[in-house]
């Protein structure tokens, strides 16, 4: 995969890439990428691909959860490989298992994703107001988004692993969310990672305190 420049998304990294709102700090990441395969990434798609060969050759039944449709369809199995491909970009410290990596993507829409940034991002959506007059951080990024990989013909996957998939390499997160927005006809992916880290672990509390009073919050903003 090939990282692409696009200036679209620059305003946006640079809002969000040491965010300090007091009791928190959010870290943020937008980048792109075009899905032809250089360098070392045609070695390693083989090597996914021949996992997930093996692993249905291996396999009886092929239903374990993926929003992925079946793998036994080529399309999928070379949708799986570029997101896969897309995590190892985002985290090249860590080795990811294109099997075990297909269990923890989840396919979104848009209000789905809007949904997520309205509560987790709302602090964060104030202060962009104040800094930046006019458009909502919500609407920013959708048009910066949009103007790399028009939305409308996108596939959306969130990547949410279990701890030991987990490939932020600080555990000291409250929370973190990697998204991937996929334009197969395009053959572009953008992606999307964000963190949430304490500035109160310095002050004593516990990091059990600290992520109750936030559950707190997180839930007072959304609308259930």
């Amino acid at each position: 995969m090939k990282f692409l420049e696009c200036a679209p998304l620059d305003r946006l990294n640079d809002f969000l890439d040491n965010l300090n709102l007091g009791e928190r700090t959010i870290k943020g990441c937008l980048e792109a990428y075009s899905c032809k395969h250089s360098g070392a990434d045609k070695k390693l798609s083989v090597s996914l691909s021949n996992e997930i060969l093996d692993y249905l050759g291996k396999s009886s039944d092929n239903d374990s959860p993926s929003p992925i449709e079946s793998l036994s369809a080529r399309t999928s199995r070379k949708t799986l490989v570029y997101l896969v491909l897309a995590l190892y970009h985002m985290y090249p410290d860590y080795d990811f298992s294109a099997v075990k990596a297909h269990q923890f993507f989840t396919e979104e829409s848009w209000d789905s994703f809007k949904q997520f940034f309205d509560a987790y991002m709302f602090e964060a959506s104030k202060e962009w107001v104040e800094t930046f007059e006019g458009i909502s951080l919500l609407d920013a990024l959708f048009k910066a988004v949009d103007e790399v990989v028009t939305l409308a013909d996108c596939e959306i996957y969130g990547y949410l692993p279990d701890s030991e998939a987990d490939p932020l390499p600080d555990r000291g997160a409250i929370w973190s969310f990697n998204f991937l927005f996929y334009n197969r006809k395009l053959k572009r992916i953008v992606t999307f990672r964000l963190s949430c880290f304490s500035n109160l672990l310095a002050d004593g509390f516990s990091f059990d305190e600290m992520l109750n009073g936030y559950d707190e919050e997180i839930f007072s903003n959304m609308d259930i």
